[in-house]
């Protein structure tokens, strides 16, 4: 007997070939954790800018900080002694430092092993603690920079504590004598050298005139 077959029918395929062939899923699917990108958490809360100033205009540390909700999110530290200048600013999660908010305080870690700020807060002031910061890297000079800065909320005036070496120039109050400078006495000259200012001689005295001798008294007869 013959099997007839309508024209354009197929073979019925297996169960086999009729399951949809798997496809490899993509390589960035499967992204490691480590790998993927970090997500920031947006700061919240109120915007503050503090601000310092410490020291003349050739020989001074100053700072300005911004806070949100209390934790600073940026610093600019800039320091002079001319003809040297230091600068340094940072912005919290930017790509040259790790920021750190365990407790109370703030780590703030520079790439390359080029120091470290601990960031100390209280209901007043901030407090900047340099941990060797390269002074190679920010101020063009060897050494490092160690101590601390303070800015306080309604003033004006930074608080110093190592941060500008030992012969830093502080402000002197109008109460106090400032002190006598090393160079008392002596004249510039126009190469810049120190040299003996003239010593004005005094006009000389008259001599003085003697008191005429005073008469003995005459005796009674």
């Amino acid at each position: 007997m013959m099997i007839v077959v309508p024209a354009g029918a197929q073979p019925t395929q297996s169960r086999t070939a009729q399951k949809t062939p798997h496809k490899t899923p993509h390589k960035m699917q499967h992204k490691p954790q480590a790998m993927q990108k970090k997500q920031v958490r947006p700061m919240r809360g109120k915007l503050e800018k503090l601000e310092c100033k410490l020291g003349t205009e050739d020989r001074h540390a100053r700072i300005a900080v911004e806070l949100i909700g209390g934790r600073v999110k940026s610093l600019a530290y800039y320091s002079k002694w001319k003809p040297r200048t230091c600068s340094v600013h940072i912005v919290r999660d930017d790509a040259y430092s790790k920021w750190e908010d365990p407790g109370s305080v703030t780590v703030v870690t520079l790439n390359e092993e080029k120091g470290a700020f601990l960031i100390d807060y209280s209901r007043s002031s901030v407090k900047f603690l340099f941990r060797d910061i390269d002074r190679e890297r920010f101020c063009g000079m060897s050494g490092k920079i160690t101590g601390s800065l303070t800015v306080t909320r309604g003033r004006a005036h930074c608080e110093l504590e190592g941060v500008m070496d030992e012969n830093f120039e502080l402000p002197v109050a109008a109460n106090q004598n400032p002190a006598i400078p090393a160079t008392a006495g002596l004249a510039v000259a126009p190469d810049m050298t120190p040299v003996p200012a003239p010593t004005a001689v005094p006009a000389s005295a008259p001599a003085p005139v003697p008191a005429a001798p005073t008469p003995a008294p005459a005796e009674k007869p």
